[in-house]
C-alpha cells in the first residue's frame, strides 16, 4: 500500500525516520556509557518495540499497564515512577521492573523491604525547585506546590538506607542548558547525599533528536556525574525517540463560512490530537503557510460538538474542497497514546511507512472499541 492509498484518519510512523533519532540516541549511549530508555508515555507503538530495543536499553513506566507493555513487548530494562503507588498492583510491579522510584519517604518506608527483597533498585524521586520552562506551566514539575519529587525542606537522610539512586524529571521539550542550570540546583541541594548513590535518572524532555540541540553540552552533564560521583547515568526521553517521526493524514469533509473559510476534517484535535489544545501549539502541516502567507486561508477544525476543537487557522495556495488530503507532521508523539473516543468519534488508524516507501497498516479501529470502554 502507498502512502496516499492508506484510509484516514490515519497515523503513520515512518520507520525510517524513527530509526535516524534512534541513532542518534544510541551515540550518546556509546560515547558516554549513559543508558536512555523509551518514556512510554509520550510513544507506545509496540510494533515498534522491536526496532527501538535494538538501540535503547528499555522502558520506563508510569504506573503498572505501562510496566507490562514494556517488560513483555521490549523485555529489556523496565523502570517505573509514580507519585502512589496501589496496594493491589505493588506486587505485579515488582516482579517486572527492575527500578521501582518513589515519590516520596512514606511511600520507599511502606514498599522498600518489598523491593530490596525481590532483589529491584529502590529511587527516590527528588525536586530541586528549579523551574526552566517558559509557557507550559502544566508541564512544570518544580511549579509552586507540584505534587512531584521531595524538595530539600522535606527530605529526610535517615531514611537514605536501601535507596540506591535518585530521579528527577523537570524539563519539557527543552535544550541542554536548561539540564545543565538543573544539574547545578541537584548538587546544591543534594550533592552531599550524591557519593552514596549507585545512579542518578536525568528524567524525561530532553529534545536531544532536535536539529539544535547541544548534543556535547548533554554529555558533559552526563560524565560530570559518572565522574564527580560515580553514578551511572539514566535517561528517559519520549518525545525524542519519534520526534518528527510521525504524521497524521485526514480528508477535507466540508468547507463553510462564518467571517472566515472553515473546513471540517475527519480528525479532531480534541480527540486525536490533543496536545494541540493542552499545550497549546499549532502543528506542522504539509504545503501549508501562515496566515497570511498564502492567499486561501482556512481554519481547520474537527467533526465533535465541542466549540473549541480547532487545529489551527492554515494558508494555502488553492481553495480546499471536500475530498483534499491533508498531512500533519510530528504526529507520534502524545497522539496515540492520548487520543479519545469522544463524542463517538472514530480512532485513527496506525501505519507503518516502510524503508522502501511501501506502507502497513498495523491496527484499525472500529464501533467495538468505542462500545467497550462504556458500561
Amino acid at each position: 500500500m502507498r502512502f496516499e492509498e492508506l484510509p484516514t484518519p490515519c497515523y503513520v510512523v515512518d520507520e525510517e525516520l524513527l530509526e535516524k533519532n534512534l541513532k542518534i540516541l544510541s551515540g550518546v549511549m556509546n560515547r558516554t556509557g549513559c543508558k536512555i530508555i523509551l518514556a512510554q508515555k509520550a510513544f507506545s507503538m509496540t510494533s515498534m518495540y522491536p526496532l527501538i530495543g535494538k538501540y535503547l536499553a528499555g522502558t520506563t513506566a508510569s504506573g503498572l499497564y505501562e510496566a507490562r507493555l514494556g517488560y513483555e513487548e521490549m523485555g529489556k530494562e523496565t523502570h517505573v515512577f509514580a507519585p502512589a503507588f496501589r496496594d493491589d498492583e505493588i506486587d505485579e510491579i515488582v516482579s517486572i521492573c527492575d527500578h521501582i522510584i518513589f515519590n516520596s519517604f512514606s511511600q520507599v518506608e511502606k514498599f522498600k523491604d518489598k523491593v530490596l527483597q525481590a532483589g529491584k533498585k529502590v529511587g527516590l524521586r527528588i525536586n530541586p525547585e528549579c523551574s526552566t520552562q517558559d509557557g507550559h506551566a502544566i508541564y512544570d514539575p518544580c511549579s509552586p506546590g507540584s505534587r512531584f519529587g521531595v524538595t530539600l525542606e522535606q527530605f529526610r537522610p535517615e531514611l537514605l538506607e536501601g535507596i540506591s539512586g535518585l530521579h528527577f524529571h523537570t524539563l519539557c521539550q527543552q535544550n541542554s542548558d536548561d539540564l545543565a542550570t538543573t544539574l547545578n540546583a541537584v548538587e546544591e541541594k543534594f550533592g552531599q547525599w550524591l557519593p552514596q548513590m549507585e545512579w542518578i535518572n536525568f528524567g524525561g524532555g530532553h529534545h536531544i533528536t532536535r536539529e539544535d540541540y547541544d548534543i556535547p553540552l548533554l554529555e558533559s552533564c552526563i560524565k560530570r556525574m559518572q565522574e564527580k560521583y560515580g553514578l551511572e547515568v539514566y535517561l528517559e526521553p519520549g518525545e525524542a525517540v519519534a520526534l518528527n517521526a510521525g504524521y497524521l493524514i485526514t480528508t477535507v469533509l466540508d468547507t463553510i463560512k462564518n467571517g472566515i473559510d472553515i473546513a471540517i476534517l475527519d480528525t479532531s484535535a480534541s480527540c486525536h490530537m490533543p496536545d494541540v489544545l493542552e499545550m497549546p501549539y499549532r502543528p506542522p502541516l504539509f504545503g501549508s503557510g501562515e496566515v497570511g502567507e498564502k492567499p486561501h486561508l482556512y481554519r481547520l477544525g474537527g467533526q465533535t460538538c465541542m466549540a473549541g476543537d480547532v487545529i489551527g487557522d492554515y494558508s494555502f495556495d488553492q481553495p480546499l474542497k471536500s475530498g483534499d488530503r491533508l498531512v500533519f507532521g510530528d504526529m507520534a508523539i502524545y497522539t496515540m497514546v492520548k487520543n479519545t473516543t469522544f463524542n463517538g468519534m472514530g480512532l485513527p488508524a496506525i501505519a507503518v511507512k516502510k524503508k522502501d516507501g511501501d506502507c502497513e497498516i498495523v491496527q484499525q479501529f472500529g464501533y467495538e472499541d468505542f462500545k467497550m470502554r462504556l458500561a
